[in-house]
């Protein structure tokens, strides 16, 4: 949904060298995935999308045994990718190989039963109520023994359904629309209840905590800070190295499904700019380049390396704290948005990475999406004397070099990951178009470890820029970085994964209909009027689909830049 896509949203979207990203929310089919590989993009591209490129191998082909060593840039220290604060995407790429998703996405984004776990999901009614009955697969267990059951559903449901606030929740999409999960005809089959129909209803239990997880909201919230006490993956966590920065997990040898090929995965964190170093030294096998030129052509020109590249939904955005003092005021946002000039920002860093330059203006559909089209109206054209003029009318008048209000200077602070050149070159960019039209920013770099948790999520900047890591469901997988804030047990206000803070009943209310939407012409046409509201209120303003650019060892099977595909964990191996 940063690189957090995360994921509440996009895994905002949360995990990547070229920049951090937020991990996505959910994962669900339906709406149209990017192009096959091969097709050319719907933006226009010269060259071939792929909407895959993992190098597939069969097993049989793949050797036994093997350690990866993959680079990530970020050090979490909260492992729950359900909470707020762990949905991030290097949460995901590793929680991805430990727990449980009650189904998959194949490279075209259709959605099926993952069969370790579910070996049936279907709907069974939709009158008077949407019914969806789950028959979980009985092998299916947790690393402390006890059986995966309708009981662990019904757990996350009731923490992840927004009626308790003290769940700090990354987000409630889905769930909120369930009335009841009850137990089928056994331990083993979920029936679940929608109170409104929810066409997204895939996307949800993915990933699947455990019970004990979801009892209450201190578990919830703080029960997987640095630790990861119970799995249920082909991988099981082996350890923290918190001096050196690195997880390690190894295979599960309890796994019920296909042996894991790896015997262990080391994630080993480093400072963007020193992972591309580190990849083309050899002291790692893998790391996300994400959308920067240099790194991409210093991975590529590693020998036995090979940079894969493929099409996701996954974008690059500038996001404006709408809590902040001076960026209250929607107008002041829109002249803000107008102020800079995207173009020219996707033109400086997507050069020299073989990626169409076309700016995104949707928060839902990618440019390689079917459902896309341009909302952005006024707000995504780069208009200087518009901007002059909306800033004029919010009474912020020009003093010398900068706008004055009562005595208060338009200063925007600009908060960055350190050691990320890529913000740092957008900053720098912002900074320059801004003062064109009398705004100060100052540029403030934080460490890496702290940008998410310390400063975007509690809402301590101004103006920042990261991507978001998306689902094959548009809507549910990004509802939770729009959606108006709830209140917890103390009454304050709780944003969870809307990081730009700015949120409307209106657009809680266009999504919602969106996401009731169980005829897919409809459902398009819904979102895209959900998401003109979004661009109206001015929150995240969308640069550009981000290209999924993962540096690798030309000898790692099944693995590298998956677009709407989940990665099957047990079959990354090395080539015989």
């Amino acid at each position: 949904m940063i690189s957090i896509r995360r994921v509440g949203a996009f895994v905002a979207a949360l995990s990547v060298a070229g920049s951090l990203a937020l991990a996505g929310c959910g994962s669900q089919g339906g709406s149209g995935g990017g192009p096959s590989g091969g097709d050319e993009s719907s933006a226009g591209s010269a060259s071939a999308v792929k909407a895959y490129d993992i190098n597939p191998v069969a097993r049989d082909r793949v050797r036994d045994g093997g350690l990866l060593r993959w680079g990530l840039n970020e050090y979490p220290t909260n492992w729950n990718l359900n909470q707020v604060d762990g949905n991030l995407a290097t949460v995901k790429k590793v929680i991805d190989a430990l727990m449980p998703s009650a189904f998959r996405s194949n490279e075209k984004g259709e959605i099926s039963p993952n069969t370790d776990y579910l070996s049936e999901g279907k709907v069974t009614a939709d009158r008077p109520k949407q019914v969806v009955r789950l028959t979980l697969n009985r092998s299916a267990r947790w690393s402390d023994g006890k059986p995966i059951t309708w009981e662990d559903y019904k757990a996350q449901w009731q923490a992840m359904n927004g009626k308790n606030g003290d769940y700090r929740v990354a987000g409630t999409t889905g769930y909120q629309d369930i009335e009841s999960v009850r137990k089928g005809k056994d331990a083993y089959e979920v029936v679940i209840t929608f109170a409104k129909p929810f066409g997204d209803w895939q996307s949800l239990f993915g990933p699947l905590y455990p019970k004990s997880t979801n009892a209450t909201p201190a578990g919830f919230n703080d029960g997987w800070l640095n630790k990861i006490p119970v799995t249920a993956g082909p991988f099981k966590f082996a350890s923290f190295d918190q001096t050196a920065k690195t997880i390690t997990i190894v295979r599960d040898n309890a796994w019920w499904g296909e042996r894991a090929k790896l015997d262990k995965i080391i994630y080993r964190v480093l400072e963007s700019d020193a992972l591309v170093g580190a990849f083309s030294n050899g002291e790692l096998d893998t790391f996300d380049v994400g959308p920067s030129a240099p790194d991409y052509a210093r991975a590529k020109s590693t020998q036995g390396a090979i940079v894969r590249q493929a099409a996701g939904p996954d974008f690059r955005h500038i996001t404006m704290n709408g809590e902040s003092a001076v960026l209250s005021d929607v107008n002041v946002r829109r002249a803000i948005a107008m102020g800079i000039n995207r173009q020219a920002i996707a033109q400086s860093e997507l050069q020299g990475l073989d990626w169409p330059i076309v700016l995104l203006n949707n928060h839902f559909f990618m440019n390689t999406q079917e459902g896309y089209q341009d909302n952005a109206g006024e707000i995504g054209v780069y208009n200087v004397e518009r901007a002059k003029q909306l800033l004029d009318a919010a009474g912020w008048k020009l003093s010398g070099q900068t706008r004055k209000k009562n005595g208060q200077e338009l200063a925007l602070r600009f908060v960055m990951p350190s050691g990320l050149q890529l913000t740092k070159s957008e900053a720098e960019i912002i900074q320059s178009m801004l003062s064109e039209i009398g705004v100060k920013v100052t540029i403030h770099a934080v460490p890496s470890d702290d940008y998410f948790t310390k400063y975007v999520i509690p809402g301590n900047y101004d103006i920042t820029a990261f991507a978001y890591v998306g689902t094959p469901f548009p809507v549910s997988s990004g509802y939770g970085q729009y959606a108006n804030a709830t209140k917890d047990s103390r009454g304050q206000l709780q944003w969870n994964a809307n990081l730009g803070r700015i949120g409307s009943p209106q657009i809680d209310a266009a999504m919602n209909k969106a996401t009731a939407d169980l005829d897919g012409v409809r459902a398009i046409a819904d979102t895209n009027a959900a998401d003109k509201l979004i661009w109206e209120v001015v929150n995240v303003v969308t640069l550009y689909q981000r290209p999924q650019n993962v540096a690798v060892k030309d000898t790692v099977a099944n693995y590298g830049a998956r677009g709407f595909y989940d990665l099957k964990y047990q079959d990354i191996g090395f080539v015989k």
